[in-house]
């Protein structure tokens, strides 16, 4: 199998509720749609963490599909994965750059010379489990660490849209409406309809939203004027990374973040496909790591294997890779359209609330997935016992310091597992 040859499925697998593999494909104009759904999931988060760090958002996008066609190129076109923005940098950024909240970072450069160094250091990690495999990873990551670590990647990510998508209770009931629009389309519909849910229910739930707003005047009307005033096409606003040891010094430790994330996101299709994907680990973690340091050295984010488009992939069940190629493709598009941005900039952050709980809800159910499949025994102790501390370590965000250096949620569950486990299983 070539990188670019995939088995052509039809439609009727998807009617008997069948699996599409990562080298399989759906006819093209379905894979083209099944493209622009995984674009809209990943949009909410990729365009959010450069706004919380005072980043383009146009250039995150830009540098989202650049870094996926980098992932797929490196892992041979094996391993379904869209590279999105990572929120593991949020802390470390802000930290780096004393950066206050609104408007564009004065200070980005000194963030990009950090973000550069991290994903070299990635790349590294990858060399070396390309060189002596997995081995040493899956001894410190057993099936009941790593459906910890993706269940708490889920669980971590739950308190924004509650906290802080939903401004009055209008919204909180807005979110409603939507999280329960997705699931009609995920329960009452069939085929096509059925594999395009978020996006469908995001569709849905907006145009209820402007009937209520823009029409009844119950809520903040979504605002189109930005849309309109915008260009079709222009260049993002390119920045040059600056080396300083300080910042490389904060920024770096967010690499252990990135390859949890990785490896969870590895193990989460492997056990949603069947299909071992292991072998490609190495290839895995250089292709991310290599694409953290493109998109940092044009002014990007850092980049990861994206949780919410596992939460697609779990929903619809299509883990072709072909699907990835065109939503890499759509995101280059779109990093050159101001209106675009724009557009994406009007969605209610109710909606994208109501969106966000499905989606981060999924992963967390496909953290116990894992736990289901390998046929985890919690009757004993140990697992138990790593579990629970995890998931509550994780869920409610546990912050260790180490001088400026904060280890976050997902952080301090990621290594709390590991750590705890490698404690307990002493007793053989």
């Amino acid at each position: 199998m070539g990188m670019l040859d995939w088995t052509e499925k039809s439609s009727a697998v998807l009617g008997q509720g069948g699996v599409i593999g990562p080298d399989e494909r759906l006819p093209w104009p379905q894979t083209a749609l099944m493209g622009v759904q995984h674009v809209i999931a990943m949009f909410g988060s990729t365009v959010l963490a450069p706004l919380l760090m005072g980043f383009d958002p146009n250039i995150a996008i830009l540098m989202s599909g650049i870094g996926t066609l980098i992932f797929f190129v490196i892992t041979n076109g094996k391993v379904p994965s869209y590279l999105g923005s990572s929120f593991a940098f949020i802390g470390v950024v802000i930290a780096a750059t004393g950066y206050a909240g609104k408007g564009p970072n004065a200070n980005i450069g000194l963030a990009l010379g950090g973000i550069i160094a991290c994903g070299a250091v990635y790349a590294a990690i990858g060399a070396l489990v390309q060189l002596v495999g997995t081995r040493w990873i899956e001894r410190l990551m057993p099936p009941v660490v790593t459906g910890a670590v993706v269940a708490v990647i889920g669980l971590n990510l739950a308190s924004i849209p509650i906290k802080n998508m939903a401004a009055s209770n209008f919204d909180s009931w807005m979110q409603v409406v939507t999280f329960v629009s997705v699931a009609l389309v995920a329960v009452m519909t069939r085929g096509m309809l059925q594999r395009l849910l978020i996006l469908i229910g995001l569709i849905v739930s907006s145009l209820i939203y402007a009937l209520l707003t823009n029409g009844l005047g119950l809520g903040k009307p979504i605002a189109l004027s930005g849309m309109a005033n915008a260009d079709w096409f222009g260049l993002p606003g390119f920045a040059a990374p600056v080396f300083s040891a300080n910042a490389m010094l904060l920024i770096v430790p967010v690499v252990v973040i990135l390859v949890a994330e990785n490896l969870g996101h590895i193990k989460a299709v492997t056990a949603m496909t069947g299909k071992n994907l292991d072998v490609y680990m190495g290839r895995a973690f250089i292709g991310d790591g290599i694409a953290t340091m493109v998109s940092g050295s044009a002014g990007g984010t850092g980049v990861t294997t994206y949780a919410e488009n596992i939460g697609v992939m779990a929903a619809t069940r299509i883990y072709s890779t072909a699907v990835f190629v065109f939503a890499a493709l759509i995101a280059l598009l779109l990093g050159f359209s101001p209106k675009f941005g724009a557009l994406i900039q009007a969605i209610p952050l109710p909606v994208m609330g109501g969106v966000s709980i499905v989606v981060f809800g999924l992963i967390a159910v496909a953290g116990a997935r894992i736990w289901v499949v390998n046929k985890v025994d919690f009757s004993d102790n140990k697992n138990l016992l790593v579990a629970a501390i995890t998931l509550v370590l994780g869920t409610g965000d546990f912050t260790l310091k180490f001088g400026q250096f904060a280890l976050g949620g997902i952080g301090t569950a990621t290594f709390g597992a590991i750590l705890l486990y490698a404690l307990l299983d002493r007793r053989k």
